[in-house]
């Protein structure tokens, strides 16, 4: 038997800009991949990377030892696994279902147990990276759940990503995600507020970057997405801020940091003002541009205060 032939059938929900180049990695790897998602033209786009595309979540099961979905929200995944058309009651026993989508804490937990339930064991493995990370297979997995289900996952795993993180236990993947996207966006205001203030005083925008990206300013908003243009020639600043991690989710990611610390009592008060700037931001039109255009905002702001 060839190798391709003994790796399993994986059902893929959710073929939209991160999900479509996940499943076609896979199937690039050798893996059958058994697709579905509500948007034709999705599902047009993944057969042309080979996968084996399916009118429902019922076709999207059969056969499938492990279903992967990546979802716009916790609704859509409740929506998807649960009720007579979802994906529980057509998972053979034991199925494993690995949700990559970035949902709520609590939903998280929650769709845990109503797996456990049906009789199927669960992941929450949301990812970092964006869409060029999905693109190249070099996402990071933060998984939580049994280790023994994330070693079965693993392969596939370190196929659409580079790196898969046990987080802990149910929920535990969702947890470390939005602790690291509400870090992410309170640095990238930081990084923007520097680039706004060394403009003000006069300092090059190449200056303050050589400096700070090798002193103790230095993070992952200014040295691989710089707000500014020049200094990183592949940051999304250099093409009009054209999204690799838009505006909106953003937004939506630091709207979970604080549901979540409201709900455990944990204090985040930058926090809470990253999302009110991101809300600002999003408000504003900015939705579908980069977070990093966060940059122009608040020159552009600073520049009505001078005048």
């Amino acid at each position: 038997m060839s190798a391709a032939a003994e790796k399993p059938t994986v059902g893929f929900v959710g073929l939209g800009h991160m999900g479509a180049p996940m499943a076609a990695n896979l199937v690039a790897a050798g893996y059958r991949v058994r697709g579905y998602d509500v948007v034709p033209e999705a599902l047009a786009k993944a057969r042309e990377s080979g996968v084996e595309t399916v009118a429902s979540l019922a076709e999207t099961a059969s056969g499938a030892a492990i279903v992967i979905t990546m979802l716009p929200s916790g609704a859509h995944v409740h929506d998807c696994y649960e009720g007579g058309q979802g994906l529980l009651a057509h998972c053979a026993p034991g199925t494993l279902l690995v949700d990559c989508s970035t949902i709520d804490v609590f939903d998280a937990r929650e769709l845990h147990l109503a797996v456990a339930r049906a009789g199927h064991r669960a992941l929450d493995a949301p990812v970092s990276g964006g869409v060029v990370g999905a693109e190249a297979g070099t996402l990071t997995f933060m998984v939580g759940g049994a280790a023994s289900d994330l070693q079965e996952a693993e392969p596939l795993l370190l196929v659409m990503g580079a790196r898969a993180v046990h987080c802990g236990d149910a929920g535990a993947g969702q947890a470390a995600k939005i602790c690291n996207n509400m870090l992410l966006g309170i640095s990238m205001i930081g990084v923007a507020e520097a680039f706004v203030l060394a403009d003000r005083l006069g300092l090059s925008q190449q200056a303050l970057f050589d400096v700070a990206s090798t002193s103790s300013g230095q993070c992952w908003s200014l040295t691989t997405n710089c707000p500014v243009p020049g200094p990183v020639p592949t940051s999304p600043a250099n093409r009009d801020y054209q999204a690799g991690f838009a505006v909106a989710l953003m937004l939506k990611d630091l709207r979970l940091s604080q549901s979540a610390a409201q709900a455990s009592g944990a204090l985040t008060e930058l926090g809470r003002h990253a999302t009110e700037v991101y809300e600002q931001l999003a408000a504003g039109g900015a939705g579908h541009k980069d977070f990093s255009a966060v940059y122009p905002a608040i020159s552009e702001a600073s520049g009505r205060m001078a005048r």
